[in-house]
């Protein structure tokens, strides 16, 4: 079975970095039909890709650069912007140029059309998938699920905590596991992760009152301070002056009480950082999850997510 990974996960790297095909191996992944890899050098004038192959000169014509570009459904920014990126791509055919000097013709739209028939196009809500971060914005983060084709992971979908940006959680380039959220009718997926990095009592149970733990300020409001201590974890900590949204601080557990999903904290202090943030655990292994219920059985209040 072809393996349809987010592009840049199966490039084949020289020691500077660069992609080196031999002509022979060339020809015989044109024959194969295999995917191959490499980086985008340039997008000339005419939008075409330009790739660097080692033994001779890769060219993807701008029509052949992503699925939507010939009939208008996705701009020509999508090209530009794989420029000093991985690109997939099919050899369609090597032709000899100026002097006779060979140049292979490329597709990455052959390898999309092939990864959305044969993979995105079996995917159902529920289904775990892997996926890179490609692009921030303050409504979500895109990710790359297959071979360049792109979903959506809002805002709302990255973590039970909520934060001010994607960016408090993510970076481009970050390798992630998300859940298909939807599917419309036009094919296109919506992502969510939170239901992946566990459930209210998952979390807690990492801590325990009487600790002193590390935390995130996630906002100051008029009866108490959020504090982050997990992407699925947050709790309420008493006022204090000079506390900003933002800010990393270390906050003493008072009270967990799991009827009510709450943890009680008292910051011990605050200070403004660039600490990096606690590696994404993922609470849930499996492939696929039919439901996920967040809030504990004896609470009154059921936070549930069925897919």
């Amino acid at each position: 079975m072809t393996d349809y990974r987010p592009e840049g996960r199966i490039i084949y790297k020289s020691m500077t970095g660069g992609s080196v095909f031999s002509s022979a191996a060339l020809h015989e992944a044109m024959n194969r039909g295999t995917i191959l890899e490499s980086r985008a050098l340039l997008c000339d004038n005419e939008h075409n890709l330009h790739v660097n192959l080692g033994s001779m000169r890769g060219i993807i014509p701008r029509n052949e650069c992503a699925v939507g570009i010939s009939d208008g459904s996705v701009r020509d920014i999508a090209i530009i912007s794989r420029v000093n990126k991985p690109v997939c791509f099919r050899v369609l055919e090597i032709e000899n140029g100026p002097g006779d000097v060979p140049f292979a013709v490329l597709s990455r739209r052959v390898v999309q059309e092939d990864c959305i028939n044969n993979y995105l196009s079996k995917l159902r809500p529920g289904d775990v998938v892997s996926a890179v971060v490609t692009h921030l914005e303050p409504f979500g983060a895109f990710c790359d699920i297959g071979c360049g084709v792109s979903a959506l992971l809002p805002i709302d979908g990255i973590s039970v905590s909520r934060i001010p940006h994607p960016s408090a959680r993510l970076a481009v380039g970050d390798d992630i596991k998300a859940v298909v959220r939807s599917v419309d009718e036009r094919g296109r997926i919506v992502l969510t992760m939170k239901e992946l990095l566990g459930t209210w009592e998952e979390n807690a149970s990492l801590f325990a009152v009487g600790q002193t733990v590390p935390g995130v300020v996630r906002s100051v409001e008029s009866y108490g301070i959020f504090v982050e201590l997990m992407p699925n974890l947050a709790g309420l900590a008493e006022l204090t002056d000079g506390i900003e949204a933002g800010q990393h601080c270390s906050v003493f557990i008072k009270n967990i009480i799991p009827d009510k999903m709450k943890l009680k904290l008292i910051i011990v202090d605050a200070f403004d950082a660039s600490c990096n943030e606690r590696k994404t655990e993922y609470f849930f292994k499996g492939r696929h999850i039919d439901s996920f219920t967040y809030s504990p059985a004896c609470c009154e209040k059921t936070v549930r997510t069925v897919f």
